[in-house]
């Protein structure tokens, strides 16, 4: 038995893609889904879809309300522990998440996956080959709180179980661009399920935009960002928002007011959302995971994605030393888009 763990709908959409597409996949009888239910209703409400899609599929979903009040974490360790005991392979969409790290902690030598979870896959696999404490990297530089120092040892354990050995397997499953590292080994996640369970879409005039969180997580001004959603609906006649499900709603209703566009809260994931339309024959977004995973869900499509790239002065004065050369890396390793200057 294979067990995977997921926290997010873009997880669990990507451990479908790779029970469909990667050697060491068993397909659904030999796999099952634990998702580790993050208290975000949005986040919560995909999952919900996604979790429905996974069933259709033929594969066995199960719910963890694993932040469900002060007992919950406990719980769930109880819960879990004999089916990670059972498991053959253990496969996980978010390394850096401090609850899969404390389960990788009762994992002992089984072979890992790596699912696709975006841009921290790309730092994910940088950080391990160097030996270093996985930090997100939009968190990088700054000072480590009591929370952090308390959960050390379990970061310490779970970055070597998420190290190859001669007794351990490490896989990742991607679309974005990782180099490989000895020991580890890439699979591209070419979106290959999607692409054939949905679509092709109805393309409308005109172009969508894809929202980011990056004003949640602190890298990017609120009023800069407002400013450059606007003159990019403007120059490319943009009506619909996609907003990230992290995305607050003051910031949105600011946005729908500000720059006219409609936001849209989609019930999936925003590759699954386009590849069913209707989308625009363009569609814009910031440096994200999409500008990596859309090309490759759209294929053949014949709808553009287009990449803006993040100006100097948007960037908050506290954030990442890191955070403009990783964003300008986003961009600029990704095939199939067009780039388009930050707007003056």
């Amino acid at each position: 038995m294979n067990l995977a763990f997921v926290e997010s709908p873009v997880q669990l959409l990507n451990v479908l893609e790779w029970a469909h597409a990667a050697p060491a996949a068993p397909g659904p009888d030999g796999l099952t889904v634990v998702v580790l239910s993050p208290t975000d209703p949005m986040s919560r409400g995909q999952l919900r879809r996604m979790a429905e899609l996974a069933r259709d599929a033929g594969f066995t979903v199960r719910w963890q309300e694993a932040r469900g009040g002060a007992g919950a974490p406990l719980r769930t360790v109880r819960e879990l522990g004999p089916v990670l005991r059972r498991a053959e392979r253990i496969v996980i969409g978010d390394p850096f998440s401090r609850y899969v790290q404390l389960l990788l902690t009762l994992v002992g030598r089984k072979d890992v996956t790596v699912v696709d979870d975006g841009t921290a896959t790309m730092e994910f696999v940088a950080q391990v080959s160097r030996g270093e404490q996985l930090v997100r990297w939009h968190r990088r530089g700054g000072r480590r709180g009591p929370r952090e120092l308390v959960l050390a040892p379990v970061t310490f354990l779970a970055r070597r179980r998420l190290s190859p050995s001669k007794d351990r397997s490490v896989e990742v499953f991607t679309s974005m661009p990782v180099e490989p590292q000895p020991g580890i080994t890439v699979t591209p996640n070419d979106f290959a399920w999607t692409r054939a369970r949905f679509g092709p879409p109805r393309i409308t005039r005109g172009a969508d935009m894809v929202g980011t969180s990056l004003v949640e997580t602190g890298v990017v001004d609120l009023g800069q960002y407002l400013e450059a959603v606007s003159a990019l609906a403007r120059t490319h006649g943009a009506t619909r928002y996609f907003a990230h499900r992290r995305e607050s709603a003051d910031k949105l209703y600011r946005l729908s007011v500000e720059t006219g566009l409609e936001v849209v809260r989609p019930e999936l994931p925003l590759e699954l959302i386009a590849r069913r339309g209707p989308i625009g024959a363009t569609v814009l977004s910031f440096p994200s995971t999409v500008v990596h995973t859309l090309p490759l869900a759209l294929a053949g499509t014949g709808i553009k994605v287009a990449v803006c790239d993040i100006a100097p002065e948007w960037l908050k004065e506290n954030a990442s030393p890191r955070a403009r050369g990783f964003l300008a890396g986003v961009t600029g390793t990704a095939r199939d888009v067009q780039r388009l200057p930050a707007p003056a």
